[in-house]
C-alpha cells in the first residue's frame, strides 16, 4: 500500500452551515494532515495524530500555511463549449443558435473532441475542480473522448451524450432510437470504468420530441441508479417556446414528470423561473435545481432565488455550477462570488461558510455521492485542493488585515482564481497542470 502524508491547515464540512458562527458544521484544524493510500483517505485530523498512523517510510508533503480542502465539485458544465465562452449574444436562444450549436457540430471529429478533452481536464484541475457533471455533444465520439481522458486522469466524472432530435442544425440531431442506442453503448463501455459515471442526458424539452422523451424514459427505468441531467426554466422565451411544443403539459416541469424523469438523481440546470407548483414537484421528487450564477447574469436569464428556495416549507435541493460556456469562469470561486451578489440583489445573505459548503459537501450531497467525495472523512476518495489566500499581490496585501478563517474564505471567493490553487490531488496524486 503506497501512502502519502499531506500536511497543512484542514477545512472540511460535516453539514450545511446554519449561520456564520456554526462551528459544529465543519472541521477546521490549524495544523492538520491527510493520510492517503491507494486513492483513498485513510485518516485526517491533527498532524501528530495522523502522522502516528502512517508508516515510518511514508513520504510527507508540507503545504503549510496553505489550506487543504476536498476537491471542488461542478454540477453542470458543457464540455464542448470551451471555445464558446465569452461569446456576445442578447439571450439564451440567440447564443445557442449563433455560437453554441455551430461549435458543437465540430465534435463529430474524434481528433477535435480529444483535443478539447485534454484542455477540459487541464483547466478544471488547474481550478481545483476534481469532479464535474458534463454535457458532451450529440456525437458519441465526444463522450468517448471525455471518458477516455477521465479514465487516464483517474477522475470522478459524470457525463453523457446529449440526446436531441429537433430544433438544432442537422449535424447535431440524433433520432429517438440512435440516442437510446448510443447512450446504452456509453453505459456499457464507460459506466464504472475507473471512476466514470454516465448520465442520461436529454438536452432539454425544446430539442427532444415526445418520441425521444419516451426513449429517455425507457433508459431511466432500465438504469434507475444513473443520474439524469437536463435544463429547466432558464429563460422566459425558452419557457414560452417549450410550452408551445408540449401544449398538454401543465408547465415546463410537468413535461419531464410525464416521462418519469423527476428523481433524486435528476439535475435540472438553472431552474430559475419556477412556479410554486413546480418547486413543490422538485421537492417531492428530491430533484436538484442547479444554480449557474455567472451564466444567469451573462445571458440575462434571471436571478436564482437560492436562499428562498431552500427555506420553503417544501425545500428544493440545490447545487452550484459554472455552466461553461454560458458561464464566464471555470473557477468555483468566481461562481460563488456571483452567487453571493445575486443573493445581495434579492435582499438575502450568503455567508462564506455556505459558499464553500456548496463547492464541496453540498454538491456531493446533491449528487448523492457524499460517501465518496466532498469531505476529508476516512474512506472518501482522496481528491483534494490546496489553497493559498495570498496568491496575488492584492490578496497578500488584504491578508495582512485578515484575522479569521471566515475572512480568509471570503477573500479567496472575492479575489481568487486559479492562482489560489497551489495543488490539486486526484485520488491522492498531485495532478494540477503547470
Amino acid at each position: 500500500m503506497s501512502e502519502l502524508l499531506i500536511r497543512g491547515r484542514l477545512l472540511s464540512f460535516k453539514a450545511a452551515p446554519q449561520h456564520i458562527t456554526d462551528t459544529d458544521s465543519y472541521l477546521y484544524v490549524s495544523d492538520g494532515a491527510v493520510l492517503v493510500a491507494d486513492g483513498l483517505i485513510i485518516a485526517s485530523g491533527a498532524y501528530d495524530q495522523v502522522k502516528a498512523q502512517a508508516a515510518e517510510t511514508t513520504p510527507e508533503v508540507d503545504h503549510r500555511p496553505h489550506l487543504i480542502m476536498p476537491g471542488f465539485i461542478d454540477c453542470h458544465v458543457h464540455f464542448p463549449q470551451m471555445q464558446v465562452i465569452g461569446s456576445y449574444a442578447a439571450n439564451l436562444l440567440e447564443w445557442l443558435n449563433t455560437y453554441t450549436f455551430p461549435e458543437e457540430c465540430r465534435f463529430v471529429e474524434t481528433a477535435h473532441a480529444q483535443r478539447i478533452a485534454t484542455h477540459f481536464f487541464d483547466e478544471f484541475l488547474r481550478q481545483g475542480t476534481t469532479t464535474a457533471v458534463a454535457y458532451c455533444s450529440v456525437h458519441k465520439t465526444s463522450a468517448d473522448a471525455f471518458f477516455a481522458e477521465s479514465a487516464r486522469r483517474g477522475t470522478r466524472m459524470i457525463a453523457g451524450k446529449v440526446m436531441m432530435d429537433r430544433n438544432a442544425p442537422q449535424g447535431l440531431l440524433d433520432t429517438p432510437q440512435s440516442g437510446y442506442d448510443e447512450t446504452r453503448e456509453l453505459i456499457e463501455s464507460w459506466h464504472g470504468r475507473g471512476r466514470n459515471m454516465v448520465a442520461i442526458t436529454p438536452r432539454f424539452a425544446i430539442t427532444s420530441t415526445p418520441e425521444q422523451m419516451e426513449r429517455t424514459q425507457e433508459l431511466a427505468y432500465e438504469y434507475p441508479d444513473l443520474h439524469i441531467q437536463t435544463h429547466l426554466s432558464e429563460n422566459r422565451e425558452e419557457i414560452e417556446f417549450t410550452a408551445s411544443l408540449y401544449p398538454d403539459a401543465i408547465d415546463y416541469t410537468d413535461i419531464y414528470a410525464r416521462y418519469g424523469l423527476l428523481s433524486k438523481k435528476t439535475l435540472f440546470g438553472h431552474a430559475i423561473h419556477l412556479s410554486d407548483r413546480e418547486a413543490d414537484a422538485l421537492s417531492d421528487s428530491g430533484s436538484v435545481a442547479v444554480h449557474c450564477p455567472t451564466s444567469n447574469l451573462f445571458l440575462g436569464s434571471g436571478l436564482f432565488p437560492l436562499k428562498a428556495i431552500q427555506r420553503r416549507n417544501k425545500p428544493v435541493r440545490v447545487a452550484v455550477a459554472t455552466d461553461i460556456g454560458g458561464g464566464t469562469s471555470y473557477s468555483m470561486f468566481k461562481t460563488m462570488d456571483e452567487a453571493y451578489k445575486i443573493q445581495q440583489l434579492l435582499g438575502e445573505r450568503l455567508n462564506p461558510l455556505e459558499s464553500y459548503y456548496h463547492m464541496t459537501l453540498g454538491n456531493a450531497e446533491a449528487l448523492s455521492l457524499a460517501d465518496k467525495i466532498g469531505t476529508l472523512e476516512p474512506g472518501s476518495e482522496a481528491d483534494l485542493v490546496v489553497l493559498n489566500a495570498s496568491a496575488t499581490p492584492a490578496m497578500a496585501l488584504k491578508m495582512e488585515a485578515v484575522t479569521t478563517l471566515i475572512e480568509e474564505l471570503f477573500l479567496m471567493q472575492t479575489l481568487g482564481d486559479d492562482r489560489v490553487v497551489v495543488e490539486t490531488y486526484v485520488a491522492g496524486v498531485a495532478s494540477k497542470p503547470q
